[in-house]
């Protein structure tokens, strides 16, 4: 216990962050200098890309359906018709669909949090 308390004091922060950045910009560097022979129409890329749409897919639906925390106080039918009503406004604009939907979201939960 006195060896952690001992890193986390004094120059130990400083080193662990400065070691951090160093390994984060140094992959990043990489990916950069790589990006230019990397053919983005691959199969590997286009199965990453559906890999990665089904996690945030699977990751949307059980916080919906089996959320943690405060969230779990909302009822499952009202989280459901927020994120119906959010997923039509994002479908009623062809452009800038985003952030309005987002702000559907938002002030529809927070008015449930208020009201209730």
């Amino acid at each position: 216990m006195n060896t952690i308390q001992g890193a986390l004091t004094g120059w130990g922060l400083w080193i662990a962050l400065v070691g951090a950045c160093l390994g984060t910009y140094f992959c990043r560097a990489i990916g950069v200098s790589l990006s230019q022979r990397i053919n983005q129409d691959s199969e590997i890329f286009r199965w990453l890309a559906a890999v990665t749409y089904a996690m945030v897919a699977a990751l949307t639906v059980r916080l919906l359906v089996m959320p943690l925390g405060l969230l779990a106080t909302v009822p499952l039918w009202i989280r459901m018709l927020i994120c119906v009503l959010s997923i039509a406004v994002m479908m009623s604009r062809p452009t800038r669909r985003l952030v309005p939907a987002l702000l559907t979201g938002t002030i529809l939960m927070v008015s449930y949090g208020v009201i209730r």
